[in-house]
Formats: C-alpha cells, structure tokens, sequence
C-alpha cells in the first residue's frame, strides 16, 4: 500500500446525511484502522478517523456517531488511561444507550461479555479477529439494538429519556 493511501485512512472524514449510519474508528495502527474502515464501509457506514485524542474527543462532543472502535493501546495508552474510554465512561447514559461501543486489542478475547462489561463497551475484539470484524459486528449491534430499543421506547413513553 502506498504512503498516501495509508495517510488517507488515516484522516477520512466523510460527510454525513440525516438518517446515515456513522462510525469513528479511533485506531492508531495502519494496518488495522485499514481492515477496520474496509469491514465498516462494506456495512455501509459513513466513516470518520482520528491520530489524536484530543481530534477524537472534539468528534465525540460534536456527533452522536452509532459505532466507535476504539483501539485498547490508542496513543501508547492501556486499558485505565486510554483518554478516549475515560471520556465515554462520563457520558450521559441517555447518549452511552445510543452509541455502540467496540473495543480492538490484544489482550481481549472477541465477543466475551465479560470483558465488555469489564471495560464498559458493548463488543471487543481480538486483534487476531479484527479481519472478521463486519460479521462480528453485524451480530453484536444487532443483539444490542433488539435489547435497546424496546428499553428506550419505554423509557421515552415514561418520559424518562
């Protein structure tokens, strides 16, 4: 692959229209932000890229994305001081329902609840799997929205949400 088109994954930001299905990839590896924006695409999802946690954290206060992949080492941090989770773990609850959550890396096992709920996201993924990603999450968001939305319509009827 050449420079540019690795560069260029590195900064996609697509322009998004009401009612598109929209992702932030925020993956610092090439290859891997590469596989991840290739499964994310072929699902149909607008796609937007961010190097930097504060980029990141600018397009997470700016836009309801409906997937975030966060990597578990973004920005040589770990699992406690990854800006990105940290940030995500102090939204509102309303907003947190709304948003699917995955998380890539190498000491995750895919699709183990446990871990998901250890790490307060919806899904994670192995490295070795992230080839894999668009069956996985395919699966896993719609698992997650046939809890969901049943939830939140009655949270909403409640005048709750």
């Amino acid at each position: 692959m050449s420079q540019t088109l690795e560069n260029d994954f590195h900064h996609r930001i697509d322009l998004f229209e009401p009612g598109d299905k929209t992702a932030l990839v925020c993956v610092d590896v090439p290859e891997v932000q590469r596989i991840a924006v290739e499964n994310l695409s072929e699902l149909g999802y607008k796609i937007h890229t961010g190097l930097f946690a504060e980029d990141i954290l600018l397009k997470l206060q700016s836009h309801l994305y409906d997937v975030v992949v966060i990597s578990e080492h973004f920005n040589a941090s770990t699992l406690t001081t990854n800006p990105i989770l940290q940030f995500l773990n102090d939204i509102p609850q309303g907003q947190r329902r709304r948003q699917f959550m995955l998380l890539v890396g190498s000491s995750v096992h895919t699709d183990s609840d446990m871990e998901a709920w250890a790490n307060s996201v919806d899904l994670v993924v192995s490295l070795a799997d992230v080839p894999n990603l668009k069956h996985v999450l395919r699966r896993a968001v719609q698992r997650n929205r046939a809890f969901y939305v049943p939830y939140i319509e009655a949270l909403e009827t409640a005048g709750q949400a």
